[in-house]
């Protein structure tokens, strides 16, 4: 079978949409299949266009049995509402004659991975004209979010926005999301049940394991083998609420036994960093390579989880999947009627988004109770084993596809 990947961020970048673009689609090159993909040069999460790409507007390379065709994109210094829309524009439209020119490829599957939902048309255009099915995958409601964080405003822009989005989204022969609210809500923006198809973040359990404490961290960052670590590792955007670790660290200053470590890049890096100057139980540190990523979460005793309320059922973090893997608790800043409350409740604790002091308690008794770590971190561990583990999530996937693994076939299974 010939796919056909159409997404803003793709592998190989080590975090975030990139990261499970990148996995997907080195999953099924190895599995015989014919992968292509459009995109754009890695910026994310540090909103920079990596040096090795700053030259050339357009270029063709090959990645794990991939070929991957990059095309530019403009990327602003500080992503405010507007600039995000002409961001995700520019590369819409230098992406535009790129996907056009994989017509005569002729596809079976088309591939389009939001954000990056302005990328939509063109992907319609190219399984059109090339006779493929065409599948859009929802990471988050970038149209809700905008306007929910107010980098959108007015009643009008807002409806023309969502009726426009919905009549898209019915265009797809398959429209999938990585949680169940998000698959509702899919539904409820009128996509037909039978094309509404659940497809979850996943993890690789076996690169991510619950085995012993790991040093090499500790060490680099000079925190002792007995302290807590209290670990937060991702993007740092401004739909997570971060502000309320330093604040909570801030309250636990005094116990020189509980370290925070803030691991990412992000637009919100230089006032977390500000805001843990003066912190002496804090580590702000960038983000690290994929191959240490196993190391980093099983340095945590701790996983914290901060999201913003405006955010809530718009996204899944795609983080939670490393974090439950490797076998830690999560305390979550969240609303408890989330499905994010749903999911943490299992094996760790909820506080109200922003509330320091809830979230400087929750950690203080997860500290203080050894025992209590150990069995939440195992039921992390089963919830990650059960419901993201990478094969099982692909596979489930392909057999959406209806295709064997030496075969080839075009139609979806309802």
């Amino acid at each position: 079978m010939k796919v056909l990947i159409y997404s803003i961020n793709f592998a190989p970048e080590p975090t975030g949409i990139g990261k499970y673009s990148g996995e997907m689609a080195s999953w099924l090159a190895k599995r015989g299949h014919e992968v292509r993909a459009v995109c754009a040069p890695p910026y994310y999460p540090q909103w920079k266009v990596a040096d090795e790409y700053r030259t050339g507007w357009f270029r063709q390379e090959e990645w794990q049995g991939v070929l991957i065709w990059r095309a530019p994109l403009w990327v602003p210094k500080q992503p405010t509402g507007a600039k995000r829309i002409l961001h995700l524009l520019s590369f819409a439209f230098s992406s535009f004659p790129v996907m056009v020119r994989q017509i005569f490829w002729r596809a079976d599957l088309v591939l389009v991975i939001a954000p990056g939902f302005v990328c939509a048309p063109a992907a319609l255009l190219t399984a059109s004209l090339s006779g493929a099915k065409v599948w859009l995958h929802v990471q988050d409601f970038e149209i809700d979010i905008a306007f929910r964080l107010k980098l959108l405003k007015g009643a009008m822009m807002q409806r023309v926005c969502l009726r426009s989005e919905s009549w898209i989204l019915r265009r797809f022969d398959m429209v999938s999301s990585i949680s169940a609210r998000m698959v509702t809500r899919l539904l409820k923006k009128g996509v037909s049940r039978d094309r509404v198809s659940y497809f979850p973040n996943w993890v690789d359990i076996g690169h991510i394991k619950p085995s012993a404490q790991s040093h090499s961290y500790r060490r680099q960052l000079d925190i002792k083998d007995d302290a807590i670590v209290v670990l937060y590792s991702g993007s740092l955007g401004s739909k997570q609420g971060l502000m309320v670790l330093p604040a909570a660290a801030s309250l636990l200053a005094a116990r020189s036994d509980i370290v925070f470590v803030i691991c990412g890049d992000g637009v919100m890096k230089q006032a977390l960093e500000s805001a843990c100057a003066e912190l002496p139980n804090t580590r702000v540190i960038p983000l690290q390579p994929v191959e240490r990523l196993g190391d980093l979460l099983t340095t945590a005793d701790i996983h914290t989880l901060p999201q913003s309320c405006e955010a809530e059922d718009l996204v899944l973090p795609s983080k939670l999947s490393g974090m439950l893997a490797s076998g830690r608790p999560v305390i979550a800043t969240c609303n408890a009627d989330t499905e994010l409350a749903a999911v943490v409740s299992i094996c760790g604790m909820v506080v109200e988004h922003q509330d320091a002091a809830a979230l400087a308690s929750a950690i203080t008794m997860l500290a203080d109770d050894g025992a209590l770590r150990s069995r939440l971190g195992a039921a992390a561990r089963s919830y990650a084993e059960l419901n993201f583990e990478r094969d099982s999530v692909l596979e489930r996937f392909f057999d959406q596809l209806n295709v064997a693994d030496e075969s080839v076939q075009n139609d979806f299974v309802s």
